[in-house]
């Protein structure tokens, strides 16, 4: 390969150099220069700075996990309003339609008709899962 194109590259090789570069004296000037002291204290190991009570092989709650993939599920809903809420503005405040890839065109009230039924597919999913329980921390 010629120098030409690799040229758009060396940017990110140059930064991947740098970023390694002071991670390794980063950890070198605190292994170096930091404190030294050990115990059975300091030593034992913690988690979230609470002591070691049982073993860590124990079983978790499932909750724990449907509480994790719900909040996933309603929290990355909302990536999707944003698209959407720059159509709408875009179509409300011309008056125009918005043009699609196929040719045809939306207007705001198609848009806010689907936005209001895409909220109620979400209204029915969360009004299902608290008639479930998997809210409910009992």
């Amino acid at each position: 390969m010629s120098p030409e194109t690799l040229q758009p590259y060396a940017a990110i090789g140059v930064t991947i150099l740098i970023v390694t570069g002071a991670a390794i004296a980063f950890l070198l000037v605190a292994h170096l220069i930091g404190p030294k002291r050990h115990g059975p204290v300091k030593d034992s190991p913690y988690e979230s700075g609470m002591p070691l009570i049982t073993d860590a092989r124990q079983r978790f709650n499932v909750k724990f996990y449907v509480i994790a993939v719900l909040f996933l599920l309603f929290d990355v809903e909302i990536i999707f309003l944003w698209p959407w809420a720059k159509l709408y503005y875009q179509a409300a405040t011309t008056g125009s339609a918005i043009p699609l890839q196929d040719g045809t065109t939306v207007g705001k009230e198609f848009l806010l008709v689907g936005m209001g039924i895409f909220f109620a597919l979400l209204l029915f999913g969360l009004v299902y899962e608290l008639g479930k329980g998997a809210l409910k921390w009992d």
